[in-house]
């Protein structure tokens, strides 16, 4: 909708509401334009003084409870949804929001007893069998998972979100033909979305296609300024057909787009460790460091690079602050633990 139309929209349904302040439905119409160009503030200015006049107004409250949601105050969000449910507890789409705010606080029980209501309310509707899908997934279940999403693709088989997410539990399942098939589905739905293609390169990938997986990630290139991740991922499936020189140049176009993140100089560094650049991996470790210096698995790695390099002293350093940063990491404190064992035994030894 152009400006001008909308401002025309919302004056006269402003007129209107001073014309007839106790007309619903004018509040309704102004809500909804103002959500339409995500104007949260207004929204929730408009619903305030339709839930002033008529307080049990079932769209104004479930409406309410959404913005709070959008401003991740899940607590707010509750109380208007519950507010809501008391007037009408026949409404799905009230149980399905409340399901929504127990996933936010990662209660899996809560959320599914009230998606499973809205079920019981509209049992044709894909979006529920979605989110259940996704709590599932959420809690590393994924046979259950993909039930759901088929469940979901059942009633609506072009649903972009239940594809994707369907083909991200087929790679969890190892079941890389299927993750495959539903991500050139929705490419064929999403031709601009450059993610699409990465994903699919990411399937060609473990399916040892490498030409087909290499010209999928040259087309996710040319569709978006934004080349860091898709760089990394190029990288990774160029180590993973033992392109190691290709792979160490793509790295390094990852860092040079976009050089204070992380992980590129952590994958790099890796990449040089499994080639026993033990140098230059250290070096790299280094750089991430830099750029992200409270990351913990970092300093581990740091440290075992320093293992290997022959450095036991550095190595100790790099465990210690690995644990400064997580002192409750048992895995950090065993390595260290161990290294420190070694270390104390030679020293004894002379």
């Amino acid at each position: 909708m152009e400006n001008k139309e909308l401002n025309e929209k919302i004056s006269v349904l402003t007129l209107k509401m001073a014309q007839e302040p106790t007309n619903i439905e004018n509040y309704h119409q102004l809500a909804e334009l103002y959500l339409s160009v995500q104007n949260y503030d207004k929204v929730m200015s408009v619903l305030d003084s339709l839930l002033a006049i008529k307080p049990d107004d079932v769209q104004g409250l479930v409406g309410m409870g959404t913005m709070w949601f959008y401003e991740r105050d899940f607590r707010k969000s509750l109380q208007y949804y519950n507010k809501a449910l008391e007037v009408n507890p026949k409404n799905y789409l009230i149980y399905y929001n409340i399901g929504n705010v127990f996933a936010e606080w990662k209660n899996f029980d809560k959320a599914l007893f009230y998606y499973n209501r809205a079920i019981d309310l509209n049992s044709a509707n894909a979006e529920i069998y979605n989110a259940i899908a996704l709590l599932y997934q959420d809690n590393k279940e994924y046979v259950e998972a993909k039930a759901y999403y088929e469940k979901a693709l059942s009633l609506e088989p072009d649903n972009v979100n239940a594809l994707i997410d369907l083909g991200n539990v087929c790679f969890k399942l190892f079941e890389y033909e299927t993750a495959l098939k539903l991500f050139k589905k929705v490419f064929v739905l999403a031709p601009d979305n450059e993610l699409i293609a990465v994903c699919i390169a990411n399937a060609l990938t473990l399916t040892n296609d490498k030409k087909q997986a290499y010209a999928y990630y040259e087309k996710a290139l040319s569709m978006t300024k934004d080349k860091y991740r898709i760089y990394i991922c190029y990288a990774i499936s160029l180590s993973e057909f033992k392109e190691y020189d290709a792979a160490e140049k793509m790295y390094k176009k990852a860092i040079d787009s976009s050089p204070k993140e992380s992980p590129a100089y952590v994958l790099l560094a890796n990449l040089y460790s499994n080639q026993n650049k033990i140098k230059e991996a250290i070096e790299t470790y280094r750089k991430a460091l830099h750029v992200d210096p409270q990351n913990a698995e970092t300093f581990e790695l740091l440290g075992n690079a320093h293992y290997l390099d022959n450095d036991v002293e550095q190595a100790i350093q790099s465990y210690r602050a690995a644990i400064a940063i997580e002192p409750t990491n048992d895995e950090y404190r065993l390595i260290y633990s161990q290294v420190m064992e070694d270390y104390i035994e030679k020293s004894i030894r002379g």
